[in-house]
């Protein structure tokens, strides 16, 4: 049995569009076959080629969109569990999470926002929404995926409410209220937790292994130290390798029981979805202490990877990349070919809105292959690693 506070599958809010239940395949809930939707759609398997933290990486080992939404689908389901939510729901939210990134990851993002600017700009999480609601049309009665309510919501609002969405998402919530003014479900906070859970950590594991994070620069932060400590001395004689395996799976449970633990305690009085909805705070939390050294961590990731010059360096030449796309199907439409060419629009934002969509599609290397083929060669040193 799920906590009363937990979304209840049997009292959905629905879909955007009515189905027959003559439709249904197989004996699934709502939630799971927003679940399976999102995994069998060409969006989900697009993943495996946008970025994470490094750009078109060359390495196998290195974490992809596609590897960190699975590691925060994990996550998801360990923390839904040990709260009663509904794993279904919160696996879903995990997975789909950042399905709306484009290529090259936050530097896409940026060329791709300022592109857009007279035309309401980008962002990845309304693109998300934009994503599965109309882009992504397997089905022949409708567009996009048409999932549930309490699945868009909680991708719509999982940082909190939005008081000032932009465009895209003022378009979908205007079709499909998604009351964006109200917090979201637990399920949906515990997700965007797994994913700072997941990103935290396995950051750290990439950027080691790269060569652009030191362990004694990492040492300098108290509770990892504290943590290596303990792996050194239940492991000492593990090879390096291994031992920096378990010190990234040591911080990952300790931050899932400290969720746990918190979230279960400041959620026990509650005794509906929609009063966690209406609570006017976010109940999924660390504790203060754990949030006070997991902003730590996200500082020192700044400043000595995701900020590294190199890492910069790289994701000036993916700005490029995204802006000569956007530049050069701005001035001829028809260079995304006739599938994407013929659904274009005259009129702006339409057109310039059109554009951008077909290139936060795109994975790395196909943004890569087509600014080639447009200009003759892709700048140099697009990978890092």
């Amino acid at each position: 049995m799920n906590a009363p506070y937990a979304c209840d599958p049997a009292r959905s809010r629905g879909r955007e569009f009515a189905v027959g239940e003559g439709l249904a395949r197989g004996p699934r809930g709502p939630f799971q076959r927003d679940r399976d939707r999102i995994i069998h759609s060409i969006s989900f398997r697009r993943l495996r080629h946008k970025t994470q933290v490094f750009i078109a990486p060359d390495g196998d080992h290195y974490r992809v969109r596609l590897t960190h939404s699975l590691e925060v689908a994990q996550i998801g389901r360990v923390v839904a569990r040990a709260l009663g939510l509904d794993e279904d729901l919160t696996e879903a939210l995990c997975l789909a999470h950042d399905i709306g990134h484009p290529p090259f990851g936050h530097a896409g993002e940026a060329a791709l926002d300022a592109a857009m600017q007279p035309f309401g700009g980008f962002d990845h999480n309304a693109h998300c929404l934009r994503t599965l609601m109309r882009l992504e049309s397997p089905y022949c009665e409708f567009d996009g995926l048409n999932l549930s309510w309490e699945l868009l919501e909680g991708l719509a609002k999982h940082n909190g409410p939005l008081t000032a969405p932009n465009w895209a998402l003022k378009e979908l919530d205007a079709a499909f209220p998604l009351g964006l003014s109200d917090w979201c479900s637990l399920e949906g906070q515990v997700a965007a937790l797994a994913d700072d859970i997941a990103y935290d950590n396995h950051d750290i594991d990439d950027g080691l292994r790269a060569g652009f994070l030191e362990l004694d620069e990492l040492l300098t932060l108290d509770f990892v130290a504290d943590h290596w400590a303990e792996v050194q001395r239940r492991y000492p004689l593990a090879p390096r390798d291994r031992q920096l395996r378990e010190l990234v799976r040591s911080q990952i449970g300790w931050m899932v029981n400290d969720l746990i633990d918190t979230t279960r305690a400041a959620a026990k009085d509650f005794t509906s979805a929609d009063e966690i909805r209406g609570a006017g705070r976010m109940i999924g939390a660390f504790s203060s202490e754990v949030t006070s050294q997991e902003r730590q961590l996200k500082h020192f990731m700044y400043e000595k990877l995701y900020y590294h010059p190199e890492q910069l360096a790289t994701a000036e030449r993916a700005r490029e990349v995204t802006a000569g796309l956007f530049k050069a199907y701005s001035e001829n439409p028809a260079l995304m070919g006739s599938d994407w060419a013929d659904r274009g629009h005259e009129d702006e934002p339409d057109q310039s809105r059109h554009i951008a969509d077909y290139i936060a599609g795109m994975t790395d290397r196909f943004a890569i292959s087509a600014y080639t083929r447009i200009y003759g060669e892709a700048p140099e040193g697009l990978s890092n690693v």
